[in-house]
């Protein structure tokens, strides 16, 4: 008897011991667990855009082109250049403020940000900043793309860091350098001959459901200008590498050829006539021969000297060599906006957005957009026909100003 009221009792101790063990798990892995590892968080998958990118059904591609948004620490991060009733408050979140104004009121299909995205000396942790900087157009599910400009790097990343982690956030399609061959751009292999980070190129396809869905009908070229650099003891800026136009012209040939070897028949005159993709390109540091653009005529202001590098690499003379890209698009000197014309190409300054960089106080930070149209035949869509571009400014009315065509295949 009392041997089986002894057994009776271990078996009650045992299932309550039991059912402690397994409380005190649920509770280590429910409640707390999160708590005990230091350092680690929730691993998360990248959200990607629909791709390819493509033109929209009503046969337009819309860029936002965003320049120099210098962003710091957000809230207390204050402004510069602003009028005195305007300081109160004014920090870098009237960037993002201006830049959600920006998507909301264009409905851009795609961003383009063109270096200083964030100023490197006055951001504490250069990831955090990254993600507080790139939050709308993340939020807004866009499809976007980056250049380093010369003041990201100078806080806790170095530009490899810096462009690894803008090619792995939500939505953007940035790459941290091209394939190794421009005639294979899906080989996977990184190009290990090529100077700087973040130079790639994105094709853009036609429409859906149209005879050029499955077509790149626009290139968009993208490039390191670099950041600083001495030479012969005297420090410059950086500039665009041979490495870099040697990679440039290969993708152009490439892109040529394929072009050639297409077969469009609905199109065919059209594509006959129009030898190759219409290109477009993107980099921060204006080239040397933007100086001459003061002596001719130009769209919008010229309200500072050109701050480039001391070297020129030939890039105006590649472009030109090229003969597809039409337009390039920069940043650097923030309060120049203007497009003017060197050797058949319009070269366009952005215009500063951030309201962390310099400015002028009283004249609006602003940003510009670019659009390429397509030709509409009898019964079907034709390449690129036209490419026009405007600038919007952060006042009451996001103001639309400076509307201009940059190239027309009439023409």
């Amino acid at each position: 008897m009392e041997s089986s009221v002894r057994e009776t009792l271990n078996i009650r101790c045992t299932f309550v011991y039991l059912t402690l063990i397994f409380a005190i798990l649920y509770l280590l892995q429910t409640l707390i667990s999160h708590r005990l590892i230091l350092g680690c968080q929730s691993v998360t998958l990248k959200k990607n855009p629909p791709l390819p990118l493509r033109f929209s059904s009503d046969g337009k591609f819309k860029i936002l082109q965003v320049a120099d948004m210098h962003f710091g620490n957000g809230l207390v991060t204050r402004c510069r250049d602003v009028l005195p009733s305007e300081f109160d408050g004014c920090s870098d979140l009237n960037t993002t403020r201006f830049l959600r104004r920006l998507i909301d009121e264009e409905r851009p299909d795609f961003v383009a940000f063109t270096g200083d995205n964030i100023f490197g000396t006055s951001a504490a942790d250069a990831a955090e900043s990254l993600f507080k900087v790139f939050s709308p157009v993340m939020e807004s599910r866009l499809p976007w793309a980056a250049v380093l400009g010369n003041h990201d790097q100078e806080s806790t990343m170095t530009r490899e860091e810096l462009m690894t982690l803008i090619s792995l956030m939500d939505y953007s399609v940035s790459e941290i350098n091209p394939a190794e061959d421009p005639s294979s751009p899906a080989n996977g292999r990184m190009a290990v001959d090529i100077d700087g980070f973040g130079n790639y190129n994105l094709r853009v396809n036609g429409p859906p459901g149209s005879h050029l869905a499955n077509s790149t009908v626009l290139n968009l070229y993208f490039l390191d200008s670099g950041d600083r650099a001495t030479v012969n003891g005297f420090r410059t800026y950086g500039w665009i590498k041979e490495s870099q136009l040697r990679w440039l012209r290969g993708v152009s040939q490439g892109l040529k050829e394929q072009k050639k070897d297409s077969n469009q028949p609905a199109a065919a005159d059209f594509i006959t006539r129009q030898a190759e993709t219409p290109s477009l390109a993107f980099f921060h540091i204006p080239v040397p021969e933007i100086r001459q653009l003061y002596f001719k005529e130009i769209i919008g202001q010229f309200q500072e000297g050109v701050a480039c590098s001391a070297v020129n690499s030939g890039v105006l003379q590649t472009l030109v060599a090229m003969g597809d890209v039409k337009a390039v698009f920069f940043g650097h000197d923030h309060t120049n906006d203007f497009c003017g014309n060197l050797d058949g190409i319009w070269f366009c300054y952005g215009g500063g957005i951030g309201y962390h960089g310099y400015g002028r106080a009283g004249w609006p930070r602003r940003a510009r957009i670019i659009v390429a149209e397509l030709g509409k035949g009898e019964k079907a869509w034709m390449g690129v026909e036209r490419i026009k571009t405007w600038k919007r400014l952060d006042d009451e009315k996001t103001s639309k100003i400076d509307e201009q065509v940059l190239w027309d295949w009439n023409s």
